[in-house]
């Protein structure tokens, strides 16, 4: 089972989308790292994981458990 897990997520600030039908399945003990070009998105999709911003689209699981 996955720890964390991303599913077509999706963000959108007015007519801008910042990060879109993104997706992430990270097993426990897995260390990623995420990297992009300044506006890529990275940030954006730290602050969705904590729920500081709320999904446009998708879902997040954490151990099998919606936390959308």
């Amino acid at each position: 089972m996955s720890l964390l897990k991303l599913e077509q997520v999706t963000k959108r600030f007015g007519g801008l989308t910042a990060v879109s039908d993104f997706n992430l399945d990270l097993q426990e003990g897995e260390l990623v790292g995420l990297i992009g070009p300044n506006g890529a998105g990275k940030t954006t999709v730290f602050n969705l994981i904590t729920n500081t911003y709320y999904l446009s689209e998708g879902k997040i699981l954490f151990e099998g458990k919606d936390i959308t």
